[in-house]
């Protein structure tokens, strides 16, 4: 059978197949919850799971899946920005982190990510990060969230020092619609 390959689905096997379990997670854009479950599920019982929002209906969702699962004692869930990640980690290194960049699937869309705080977060992440570790970020773009944020973190990335950082920039090549894209940053 063919496994679904939604830009959140493609990120998670592809964490899954370069991050260690049991081991610290950031979740910085919680959204509806399931990046945060999916951490849970790596940390098992002995790792860790921070997750950020700054909209208390994305807190109130993860906490009810988080609960529904299970899972809800692995998991720290911080009503802030994810540019403030770095105030919460007790100068601890994460083993992977990953954004999902727009705004939260129902909810306001006028409430968005931003390129100010998301440039923000993404350089505390790459700091946060172990070396050997694994950022993950799914860019959206167009229709509401537009195009300037998209612009901005690519450009961002593009200017990463090579030596520390591979960057992979993945493309839905034959989706119209500016489909979503899957970036990995390995640092290392």
């Amino acid at each position: 059978m063919m496994k679904s390959y939604q830009i959140t689905e493609w990120c998670h096997e592809i964490i899954k197949s370069q991050v260690q379990r049991e081991g610290i997670y950031i979740d910085a854009t919680m959204g509806n919850g399931y990046d945060t479950a999916f951490f849970c599920e790596l940390a098992g019982e002995k790792g860790k799971v921070f997750a950020f929002d700054i909209q208390e209906l994305a807190v109130e969702r993860t906490g009810k899946l988080l609960e529904q699962r299970g899972l809800t004692a692995r998991a720290q869930l911080i009503l802030d920005s994810h540019a403030n990640m770095e105030q919460y980690m007790g100068g601890e290194k994460a083993d992977c982190i990953c954004f999902n960049f727009g705004y939260l699937p129902g909810g306001d869309h006028a409430m968005a990510t931003n390129p100010d705080t998301s440039l923000i977060a993404i350089r505390a992440g790459l700091d946060i990060l172990k070396e050997g570790g694994l950022m993950s970020l799914c860019i959206y773009s167009g229709g509401d969230t537009g195009f300037e944020e998209r612009d901005a973190i690519l450009e961002e990335l593009r200017q990463l020092d090579s030596r520390r950082y591979l960057v992979i920039v993945n493309s839905y090549y034959n989706r119209g619609n500016h489909p979503p894209i899957p970036v990995f940053i390995l640092k290392k």
